[in-house]
């Protein structure tokens, strides 16, 4: 058992290893080819397309993991009881999406740019669900190679389409680029859940009461993925509104409107992702970690879910304090390597040391998703979004441009990071 869980995680941090070397190619020239400005602009949508991806998988993804680990049912039945209601709740956000866009676009992101990005994340929606459940199955039957290869796979698509595409949209503005940006994830999802389908047993045969969907599979699936998708909905509620508190309230103390998208995209384009690369790792980690907490929770053996949830916040901690030193000391050194740019080093060495807090918060929140106890997580993040909400509106008032918010994301990290430990240890007591 030992010796799966460790295979599992080396072989999702090679791929999270890979898959992060090529998301910030596709960062670095994404940003090279739009110019900042087209980075703040991708950036004030990303929140949007974050938030409706998170309420199309409407936490199914997890519970699909979590009962197949648990090995109590059929599982080709399992998923032909998840996808009809995925289906459903995605069309309903196709219509809601199409429905609000205008609003979205020019009343509250004030840029009616927005407008096309908005519309074409209606399209990408049902792709990226499909291709969650197909790789949340996997995960529950502890097979991590079809995940990281047809993440690989979609990543190389998603560079090769951005290479090719964006410079032929360019000419016709700005969001038009973007738009297109953000429709490449048909294509490269599409990828990957073909890279997925490849890997299904070759014994493996559908019958025609499989696809019957049943009541008590669905019910099980939506008692799991309702808190946990309410936590993550919560989570991308905050994400979705954070452009537009921001945007909202600098404008209205007199900070012009291309300053806060630049500055902005600065923050969530450059140091965000700078400082958040050690993820992978503790994303590997936490994957692994979900059907194994899950099986062993379920038996009750708490000695050895003690165990392994040590062992990743070590882990996440080996790794994440030698990253955050550098940071701290050569700040400027990765901005002007990857980025070509040095701004944004204040904010680096700000954040830095907190996001020491942020790498351990993935594996202690996939604990609770896997215990069963998801309405835990759930309210971590309520707390988390109120705290950042709140502060982000107060904090902008002084007049310290972005530092309102940076602040405002540092105790967010703080008040959800601590909130989980004292629940994960609560529950192993």
């Amino acid at each position: 058992m030992k010796e799966k869980f460790i295979n599992s995680v080396i072989i999702l941090l090679v791929g999270g290893l890979l898959t992060k070397v090529l998301g910030m190619l596709i960062k670095i020239i994404m940003s090279r080819l739009i110019g900042t400005e087209g980075l703040g602009l991708y950036m004030m949508v990303l929140p949007t397309f974050s938030l409706f991806i998170g309420m199309g998988q409407f936490g199914l993804p997890t519970a699909l993991s979590k009962l197949v680990a648990e090995k109590r049912k059929n599982n080709i039945k399992l998923f032909f009881s998840i996808l009809p209601i995925t289906l459903i709740i995605n069309l309903i956000l196709i219509i809601t999406i199409v429905l609000i866009a205008p609003v979205l676009a020019n009343t509250l992101l004030h840029d009616p740019r927005c407008y096309l990005p908005i519309l074409a994340i209606a399209v990408v929606i049902p792709f990226t669900s499909l291709s969650s459940i197909c790789r949340s199955y996997f995960f529950g039957k502890e097979k991590m190679a079809p995940h990281v290869i047809s993440n690989l796979v979609e990543d190389i698509v998603r560079l090769t389409l951005m290479i090719i595409g964006i410079p032929f949209f360019l000419p016709k503005g700005l969001e038009y680029a973007v738009c297109y940006i953000i429709l490449s994830n048909v294509i490269s999802e599409g990828a990957s859940i073909l890279i997925l389908f490849l890997f299904l047993p070759k014994k493996f045969q559908l019958k025609k009461e499989d696809l019957v969907p049943r009541k008590d599979y669905m019910k099980e699936s939506l008692s799991i993925g309702i808190p946990n998708t309410t936590g993550r909905l919560l989570g991308s509620i905050g994400y979705f509104l954070e452009p537009i508190l921001l945007t909202t309230t600098l404008i209205a103390i007199g900070y012009p409107s291309k300053y806060i998208t630049t500055k902005y995209g600065i923050l969530s384009g450059y140091v965000m992702p700078l400082l958040l690369l050690p993820s992978f790792f503790t994303m590997a980690i936490s994957q692994a970690l979900l059907p194994v907490v899950s099986r062993e929770y379920t038996r009750r053996n708490f000695t050895f879910v003690k165990r392994k949830i040590k062992q990743a916040i070590t882990y996440s901690l080996a790794i994440g304090i030698p990253v955050t030193i550098f940071f701290i000391l050569l700040p400027e050194l990765p901005l002007k390597l990857i980025y070509h740019t040095e701004e944004g080093i204040a904010y680096m060495r700000f954040l830095a040391p907190i996001c020491l807090f942020q790498y351990i918060q993935s594996p202690l929140s996939s604990c609770l998703d896997a215990m069963g106890k998801s309405r835990d997580a759930m309210i971590a993040t309520t707390l988390g979004v109120i705290t950042r909400s709140t502060l982000l509106v107060i904090l902008s008032l002084f007049k310290i441009g972005l530092w309102g918010l940076i602040i405002a994301i540092s105790i967010n990290v703080l008040v959800v990071t601590f909130y989980s430990i004292k629940k994960v240890r609560t529950y192993l007591s």
